[in-house]
């Protein structure tokens, strides 16, 4: 977790800006645009974008997939200009991406290579888990391609091209239900390209509760599932602590669970923790502040909606603005959002040392 420390000490904030569009989180003005495109598109192609029969068809749903692909990308251009230099870090959820098809993964990934050739921390929010050659697969987020382009080489095993295409990504989100052997070659992945991963423990979602807070007999060690699950990240992690006194194997903890959250930041002395949960979700600022350790770093707190969709509460939009200007505005809110977390988040782990 060596960069992201720094970059977080860099910039004197602990926000990860969740790049995760949606529909109604886009202004309306870009919508429409990605309609009349599309509907252009569609006539170039000779269908009719006004006969509902031919709108149905699927070239004319690959023509919108992609132009509304196209429209996230460039909602998430507007965001990284008001926050690149303000926040450490954002986190693209893949789910958003993966409901518009290829052209979707191909805004995530434009979205992910823009942040990073702008000096972002890229957190894949990815949730992988599985084992051996699937492992293996996932594990292509970090270190790339599973073949290099070589004419005449034999292929025998994997045998990575490295570097950051075609997901240019720093770090994943994974589930370890799987045990070791699911973490394992994710974890070799990330020391290919020293990046990092951060592991499922204790979410944010409320019904997170019927599994993490099931209790193990004394057999097991006694405490609940969220608790070895962190005893099981704080080990797996140790041959990976980094200068930061960090592992490369992180946690997420989610923010509406204050208590546990403080509870795993003691028995997790060097396990860097990813924090959702903080604004629409219910967490405040005061809530995440017992998740950082004591000298005020050791996590990372996402907000999504709070800062992307800041814009609908702006009371200058209008309807009528054009796309350009309701871009402006995005990116404007966006920044003013980012730095209100800021200041909220810094205001409390003062208060909390």
């Amino acid at each position: 977790m060596d960069r992201l420390t720094a970059l977080i000490q860099d910039k004197q904030n602990p926000t990860v800006v969740g790049l995760d569009p949606r529909p109604e989180l886009l202004p309306g003005q870009l919508i429409e645009q990605a309609r009349q495109r599309a509907a252009g598109s569609m006539a170039q192609m000779g269908l009719d974008p006004k006969d509902p029969q031919q709108t149905q068809g699927e070239q004319a749903q690959a023509v919108w997939a992609d132009h509304l692909a196209r429209a996230y990308l460039r909602f998430n251009l507007a965001i990284l200009e008001g926050v690149a230099d303000l926040v450490p870090a954002v986190k693209p959820q893949i789910a958003m991406y993966e409901a518009l098809g290829a052209w979707g993964i191909r805004a995530y990934t434009g979205t992910c290579r823009a942040a990073a050739d702008r000096g972002l921390y890229v957190i894949g929010d990815v949730k992988r888990g599985d084992i051996g050659s699937t492992a293996e697969a996932y594990a292509a987020h970090l270190d790339g391609l599973p073949l290099p382009f070589n004419p005449g080489q034999t292929v025998d095993g994997p045998t990575r091209a490295g570097g950051r295409f075609p997901w240019y990504e720093d770090a994943l989100t994974i589930n370890i239900y799987l045990g070791s052997d699911g973490v394992e070659p994710l974890l070799q992945a990330a020391e290919h390209i020293q990046g990092d991963l951060f592991a499922l423990v204790r979410t944010s979602n409320p019904s997170g509760s019927q599994i993490q807070e099931l209790g193990l007999d004394t057999h097991s060690g006694g405490g609940t599932i969220y608790q070895r699950l962190g005893d099981l990240v704080e080990s797996w992690g140790q041959p990976s602590i980094g200068e930061s006194g960090y592992s490369r194997l992180g946690a997420v903890v989610g923010a509406t669970h204050p208590e546990d959250g403080a509870l795993l930041r003691r028995a997790m002395p060097h396990t860097f923790f990813l924090v959702p949960g903080y604004g629409a979700q219910g967490g405040s600022a005061a809530d995440v502040a017992p998740m950082f350790d004591r000298s005020g770093g050791g996590a990372v707190v996402n907000s999504s909606r709070g800062i992307i969709a800041a814009w609908r509460k702006d009371p200058d939009y209008s309807p009528q603005l054009s796309v350009q200007a309701a871009l402006g505005m995005v990116t404007r809110d966006a920044r003013r959002a980012a730095e209100a977390m800021k200041d909220d988040l810094n205001q409390a782990i003062k208060e909390a040392r």
